[in-house]
């Protein structure tokens, strides 16, 4: 057998990155084994506190976070930023590593400074199958951010409508809000995803006046969105509701010189004039507080809740939100 100088083993770089961390995130099995035989240290970390677990997990090498794990590394060592194996194992899409952590008890309720959790990362990410093993592991759906952001608003941000389903489908908030006031809806309008829209729609989200002293169909107008402005429109929204500045999407779609949009809504609103004239109620129906499915095949099953408070100190209303980088 090869035997290593022990100075070798010690050997380490300014960032103190140790030979085995080297190995480990090369997924070098048989130079993890040779280095664990010859006293190399499974908990020896960088000085982004991370060890060379983390990094296993973050190539998604099973073999070597196993023989690692059975060596005694941690399997919740943490980055200076809080990042754990399960974070950058979630961030990859590394289904078996995640089921592997798990299975060694992972805490699937860390958070990282942000307060983010293994499940907003996975949302984020677009990691369906991850989600399904964080979830089944006690994973909470509406677990926020420090700016609010749950996992199905930062979904929805990012056009994730496969997300978006399955968290809806377990219990997600449909209306949870950020501090500026957007909910997922706003944000998928916003953004113009129009499939995450369809997905939100069957939870009656609010469809009135938010926090932020918009409508999500001010949103969708804003940006020249068609396909959701009529996505919207028939699914209840008041195309007469003004903002927090006083305009109404159709006067938002002119100023915006979106023609199409303001000759759909231009028709819409003098329907919904008309239609307001016959039955002498022009109120929109309530929105609900958890995610409730409905039967979208009826008609007038999707309807949100009009009014609301306004004006929050926060960042601006259509303000997005980067992906996370966790420290290695």
């Amino acid at each position: 057998m090869l035997r290593l100088p022990k100075d070798y083993l010690l050997l380490e770089e300014m960032d103190y990155t140790t030979p085995l961390i080297l190995a480990a995130a090369g997924g070098h099995t048989a130079c993890v084994i040779e280095l664990l035989e010859q006293g190399a240290d499974p908990n020896a970390r960088r000085v982004t506190g991370t060890t060379a677990l983390f990094f296993a997990a973050q190539g998604g090498y099973v073999d070597v976070a196993r023989i690692l794990l059975k060596a005694g590394s941690p399997v919740d060592c943490s980055s200076v930023d809080g990042g754990t194996p399960l974070f950058v194992a979630c961030q990859g899409g590394h289904e078996a590593m995640v089921s592997e952590l798990l299975s060694h008890g992972a805490n699937v309720h860390a958070c990282m400074k942000d307060r983010a959790t293994p499940l907003f990362i996975a949302a984020q990410n677009g990691h369906s199958l991850v989600l399904k093993l964080l979830l089944a592991a006690g994973a909470h759906p509406d677990a926020p951010r420090n700016d609010g952001a749950t996992p199905l608003w930062i979904a929805a941000q990012m056009g994730h409508d496969h997300i978006v389903k399955i968290l809806l489908h377990n219990g997600a908030f449909v209306d949870a809000v950020r501090c500026d006031g957007a909910t997922a809806l706003f944000k998928a309008a916003h953004k113009g995803h129009s499939s995450v829209v369809h997905e939100l729609l069957k939870f009656r989200p609010n469809l009135g006046l938010l926090e932020n002293g918009e409508t999500a169909l001010h949103a969708a107008v804003m940006f020249g969105h068609l396909p959701i402005v009529k996505q919207l429109v028939a699914a209840g929204c008041d195309c007469a509701a003004k903002n927090l500045d006083g305009f109404t999407p159709l006067q938002l779609a002119r100023q915006q010189k979106y023609a199409t949009v303001y000759q759909y809504l231009k028709e819409r609103d003098q329907q919904q004039q008309q239609q307001t004239a016959v039955t002498g109620n022009g109120s929109i129906g309530g929105g609900y507080k958890r995610s409730i499915p409905i039967n979208t095949n009826s008609p007038g099953a999707v309807t949100g809740r009009s009014g609301g408070a306004v004006g929050v100190g926060c960042p601006p209303k259509t303000t997005s939100s980067s992906s996370v980088a966790i420290t290695s």
